[in-house]
């Protein structure tokens, strides 16, 4: 380890995991200890049209653990808690994609909410539903961390398509 860091844990070259409001707000999760993904696949109903085929048929949930690490912990607290709030109220992403997919007359490509960057999953349009901080005697610089993040997708192929894309990207954090 560098002398900057000076925790007890290594957070080097890549995040775990990246929370991106679409603007200029990125927060690396450097240490994540657990990833779960949730899913609930809604059955549908009987006789029912092909308008259905445009409707999310699942909801997700994303629950994450880890550390936040070294002396910019309290900021990266203070970041996710901002970035919490303020994905509440639209974030970024939402306003610069709706711009751009009003532009080329694609509505469909615009996101929503925050976009989560993980070797498991990448998703557009999450929304932070709880973030937990602990302090503990075991572990001097370092905060512990849990947050569970709603998928809360517009109808479109982008995130089919972004999920595509998280193969690739955890082949790369394989290899890496």
């Amino acid at each position: 380890m560098s002398g900057r860091q000076t925790s007890f844990a290594d957070y080097g070259t890549l995040p775990s995991a990246l929370l991106w409001d679409g603007g200029l707000l990125f927060i690396p999760l450097w240490v994540v200890t657990e990833i779960t993904l949730d899913q609930t696949f809604h059955l549908p109903a009987i006789g029912s049209s092909g308008l259905r085929a445009i409707a999310p048929v699942a909801d997700a949930t994303v629950r994450l653990r880890g550390l936040l690490v070294g002396p910019e912990r309290f900021a990266w607290k203070m970041a996710l808690e901002m970035q919490a709030e303020a994905a509440q109220r639209g974030s970024a992403a939402a306003a610069l994609t709706g711009a751009l997919a009003g532009a080329v007359g694609a509505p469909g490509l615009a996101v929503g909410g925050l976009v989560l960057a993980t070797s498991m999953t990448i998703r557009t349009d999450m929304q932070v539903k709880q973030l937990t901080f602990t302090a503990t005697s075991a572990r001097r610089e370092a905060l512990d961390v849990s947050m569970t993040l709603e998928h809360l997708p517009r109808p479109s192929p982008l995130g089919k398509l972004l999920d595509v894309a998280s193969l690739g990207v955890g082949a790369l954090a394989d290899f890496g």
